[in-house]
């Protein structure tokens, strides 16, 4: 059988939050490696670690971005277009677990932090860049929700608000953007191994009273086809494919990458 070729992004300029680690640091070192400028942004040091590991400083910009400031997110994109001379896709990733507690424990200062980053982010993100994207001869908006955006998850009311927020953002812009040739997704990972889903699980092993083993069998994979959590780069293929031209016809969606859990 031939092997069956990469798709490539030569030319194309991303614009990826949460660029500094996990699922965000692997859909920019991907877009790096298919041929994309990539503007890296998050709050902390590890965008230049991203940057290091991509190792081609000619279509990287680290450039620190917190996505709650509408300042810095517009200085920040603005850097971009400087830089690369335009905007072709905008990867919305940067994202907090927020607290797992019953609804009556979790305190209003966590409860806004956790929308603030997962939903106020993404708006500012999309408001400072669609100029851009209207200017690009094909544009795409990705955003990274969660599987958690489309069913029940106890003790994680905040995160899970937040995800489905982003799931009717998804789908209203794309009809908003849709006459200029933009394309807006969101795809929806199931539990993603690493450090982020390891808090979660030791959080639910002590609401629950078990074993971390057996809170991670009972909350993330017994429900699962495939019996397993997934991996960053099964994400950061789905945002390349649909960054391409082969995803033209793609848009208003959220594609679930999360092993088999859900069918919606």
């Amino acid at each position: 059988m031939d092997e069956i070729p990469t798709l490539r992004l030569d030319g194309l300029t991303a614009f990826v939050t949460g660029a500094s680690q996990g699922i965000g640091r692997e859909i920019a070192t991907t877009f790096a490696e298919r041929g994309a400028n990539v503007a890296l942004a998050a709050r902390g040091d590890g965008i230049e670690e991203t940057a290091t590991e991509i190792d081609a400083p000619e279509r990287t910009l680290p450039v620190r971005t917190d996505v709650t400031d509408e300042n810095s997110v517009r200085e920040a994109i603005g850097a971009t277009v400087d830089r690369f001379g335009g905007l072709d896709a905008l990867l919305n990733n940067a994202g907090i677990a927020g607290p797992t507690a019953p609804i009556e424990n979790v305190d209003r200062e966590a409860w806004e932090k956790t929308l603030a980053v997962n939903a106020t982010g993404p708006y500012l993100t999309c408001k400072h860049a669609v100029p851009h994207l209207r200017e690009s001869d094909r544009a795409s908006v990705i955003n990274v929700s969660s599987i958690s955006g489309k069913r029940p998850l106890p003790r994680r009311t905040p995160y899970v608000a937040s995800k489905m927020a982003i799931v009717g953002l998804t789908r209203t812009l794309a009809f908003e953007l849709g006459g200029d040739d933009v394309t807006v997704n969101a795809i929806c990972p199931g539990a993603t191994r690493g450090p982020r889903i390891d808090d979660v699980i030791e959080a639910q092993a002590e609401a629950l009273d078990v074993e971390f083993e057996e809170a991670k069998r009972r909350m993330f994979t017994d429900d699962t086809a495939l019996g397993s959590l997934v991996d960053a780069a099964d994400t950061a293929e789905t945002a390349a494919f649909l960054a391409s031209d082969a995803a033209r016809h793609i848009t208003a969606q959220d594609i679930n990458v999360d092993a088999g859990t859900a069918w919606y």
